[in-house]
């Protein structure tokens, strides 16, 4: 099953969405949240973004959700430092919202590719009808 990792500048942010998305998808689902630096200020930390992915590393492949473009950089650091072998795609979804579907994806057993494909979809979501 895709596991999630939801990072975040802020550690209760992202502590949040994990707690949302969790509820959403059940217990199958591996959810994770790396937010914060280590001294628990706004920023994001490459060593907890690694720990998190090294501990939720699914045969399936991990799904990365993040809220600002300086959380890729982290991201993308963490990856590489994992190797190549590492099954790990960052989103370019909205954090919530995709995060959202991609805990229902993930929850229906879906691939890696479908569930970073429903998560895109947040896009599009409409909030308000005019």
């Amino acid at each position: 099953m895709v596991s999630l990792l939801i990072v975040s500048h802020s550690a209760q942010l992202a502590a949040g969405v994990r707690e949302f998305t969790s509820q959403v998808a059940g217990a199958g689902v591996q959810i994770m949240d790396a937010g914060g630096t280590d001294d628990g200020a706004l920023g994001t930390s490459i060593g907890r973004i690694q720990q998190a992915l090294e501990q939720i590393a699914s045969p399936d492949g991990t799904l990365v959700l993040v809220d600002l473009g300086s959380a890729v950089l982290s991201v993308e650091m963490a990856i590489e430092a994992l190797g190549a072998d590492a099954k790990v795609r960052i989103s370019d979804a909205p954090l919530v919202e995709g995060a959202y579907l991609a805990a229902l994806e993930a929850a229906a057993e879906a691939s890696l590719d479908e569930t970073a494909a429903a998560a895109l979809q947040a896009r599009e979501m409409v909030k308000i009808h005019s």
